[in-house]
């Protein structure tokens, strides 16, 4: 049996210095985009595993294929952009890899389960979920995609959605907002927690006393009710930030109908930068998450075989007309 690489061999084969590899593979500090890519291309191509897997555990790899299980509702793997564009990248990775993808959904508080082989990718897992919790002790290789629900040991990449918050909070207190309201994802999704987190830690570190949040699904509809909410509750508020842009879309179209100009008199920032960002009217000023590089890198991990790694990729603020 050949001996594992090492991380110094990783490094030498992404072209990079040992330190910064390892800074990389924990993402304790942003490094650009090209060059995670090199790292993550190099644990890949080099099987690099940074802890071996318990001794006595499965081992059945992606030889019998990856699937991708939503934990969604069916119309909504086709309506939401957001699965569209990770499976989209995904199968692009399994393609050159000659993997085959399979795509099955579970509701999010599923009690019967699928039974799966090979890889799974896991998306959407809420806490307490029956598939995240099974796949913990089942051996079957997987890669969660978001942080996972209720500290569940399973390997994952996510994005940093607490300072993408974070973003989103100082650009309107540099921009003069005070009255700071929020349209906050479900709360049993770690990533929408974050977001919120994020916001509300650096608006209470400014002396904010609360921030009124309304609670959507990541749809547009949700937005515009959650925004109706917000008028009447916080009737003074001077900006929202949503947790996705379909929300903020929403968010938009009940304040044009109350009579509310963005931004003149309400500020309005999403999250995803997805392409209904550029559609809205203003354009949506928003937190970007690299989605695509999200399922890639994911991916590749999970086809590697590689443990003892998850990932955490930045986000950036894409400024536009809407704040």
């Amino acid at each position: 049996m050949s001996e594992q690489p090492t991380l110094a061999q990783v490094a030498a084969e992404a072209g990079v210095s040992p330190a910064t590899a390892s800074r990389v593979l924990t993402g304790s500090v942003r490094v650009s985009t090209s060059t995670r890519r090199q790292v993550y291309d190099a644990v890949s191509r080099m099987g690099y595993v940074r802890h071996r897997a318990p001794r006595g555990s499965v081992a059945r790899g992606p030889a019998a294929g990856v699937t991708a299980v939503v934990c969604d509702h069916l119309p909504r793997l086709f309506s939401e952009p957001y699965y569209a564009r990770l499976l989209s990248a995904a199968g692009a990775v399994l393609a050159e890899d000659g993997t085959q993808l399979m795509v099955t959904t579970v509701t999010p508080t599923a009690s019967t389960l699928p039974e799966l082989g090979g890889a799974v990718l896991l998306i959407g897992a809420r806490e307490r979920h029956p598939l995240a919790i099974k796949l913990c002790t089942s051996g079957v290789p997987v890669r969660n995609i978001g942080r996972p629900p209720h500290d569940l040991k399973l390997p994952y990449v996510d994005v940093d959605n607490l300072d993408g918050g974070r973003q989103a909070a100082e650009h309107l207190l540099l921009s003069g907002r005070r009255a700071i309201a929020a349209i906050g994802g479900p709360p049993s999704l770690p990533g929408a927690r974050d977001r919120l987190e994020g916001l509300a830690r650096t608006l209470r570190a400014a002396g904010a006393t609360e921030v009124p949040v309304a609670y959507g699904d990541f749809t547009a509809a949700s937005g515009t009710h959650a925004m109706q909410w917000l008028l009447r509750h916080a009737p003074g508020l001077d900006a929202v930030f949503a947790a996705s842009d379909l929300m903020a879309a929403g968010a938009i179209q009940a304040l044009r109908r109350a009579g509310r100009r963005v931004p003149a008199d309400v500020a309005v920032i999403g999250f995803d930068d997805a392409p209904v960002a550029r559609r809205t009217v203003p354009a949506l000023t928003t937190v970007r998450q690299p989605v695509e590089e999200l399922a890639m890198v994911a991916t590749r991990l999970l086809l590697a075989g590689t443990t003892g790694i998850d990932p955490v990729l930045p986000t950036e603020l894409v400024i536009r007309e809407s704040a």
